[in-house]
This record gives structure tokens, sequence and C-alpha cells, in this order.
């Protein structure tokens, strides 16, 4: 019984040292999120804007949705354009959305019409863990409109 009490102990102890790492790396990466957004302005160039959205939605299309990544679009005035976890989101005006102490849309905008591309922090809910967490997201502006990914930390 000893041995059977100790073996699950260890067994704890190496899952809970063990399950960290995991984790992590069942998280996408702040560069990644950047290298998701240039990649879907690369298709936006290539395919237009409405095909382009429509995938970034499509959460089958493994190119902008990658575990706890995935695309969003928004106008400058805050509309939202397209969004990689949730549609109910499509169409809305989101310009005074805010989560915590932000107003995420109007610190994006901001963003991208001071500097064109560049990071915000927020906190919003993952959609692996359906916890609401820190999460830095890469903006960059297209014409009037932009496009972003986060990463969750």
């Amino acid at each position: 019984m000893k041995f059977l009490s100790k073996f699950l102990l260890l067994g704890l102890l190496v899952t809970g040292f063990v399950s960290p790492g995991m984790a992590a790396e069942e998280r996408g990466t702040t560069e990644q999120a950047m290298a998701m957004v240039k990649k879907g302005i690369s298709y936006i160039k290539e395919h237009g804007k409405e095909k382009a959205f429509a995938e970034f939605a499509n959460t089958a299309n493994k190119d902008f949705h990658d575990r706890d990544l995935y695309l969003f679009a928004y106008d400058l005035n805050g509309v939202n354009l397209s969004h990689g976890n949730n549609p109910k989101m499509n169409g809305k005006n989101l310009i005074d959305l805010k989560v915590g102490d932000r107003f995420v849309v109007k610190d994006m905008i901001a963003v991208v019409n001071s500097k064109g591309k560049g990071w915000i922090d927020y906190q919003w809910p993952n959609p692996v863990t359906k916890v609401l967490e820190m999460k830095s997201t890469y903006v960059e502006k297209v014409d009037n409109y932009f496009v972003g990914c986060g990463a969750y930390k």
C-alpha cells in the first residue's frame, strides 16, 4: 500500500512539473501571432478582402487558426469585419467595447492610426481555456481597416 501511495504521489508531482511545459507548447507565441497577421495581409492582397475575411472566420482553415491564435479585422470606426473565434461579433460596431480598464478596439485603432502597426496588451477570453487571460495582440493597418492576432500569456 505504501508503494502505491508513493507511486501516485510521484505521478502527481511529475504531472505537476510537466503540465506547465505542455501547456506552454499548446499556446501560440507573439512571433507566431505577428506571422499570422502578415500571412493574412498577404492573403488579402492576393485574394481580396471579402474572401480573406471569410477565411479568417473559417475555423477549418488552419492557416488562420492555430491553437489559441486566430485572426480578426476591424474598420477604423470600430466595426468588426471578421472574427476568427466569435462570428457573432461580425458586423457589429465594437468601438466602445471595454474589457477590464481598456477600450480594446479604440486602443487598437489608436495604435494603427499613429504607427501603422503595433502591440497592445489586455484581457480577453482564451478560446481554449475559456478563461479571461492576458493577451498581447499585434495589429497592422491595411487601407481603412486593420488585421490583428494575439497570443495569450
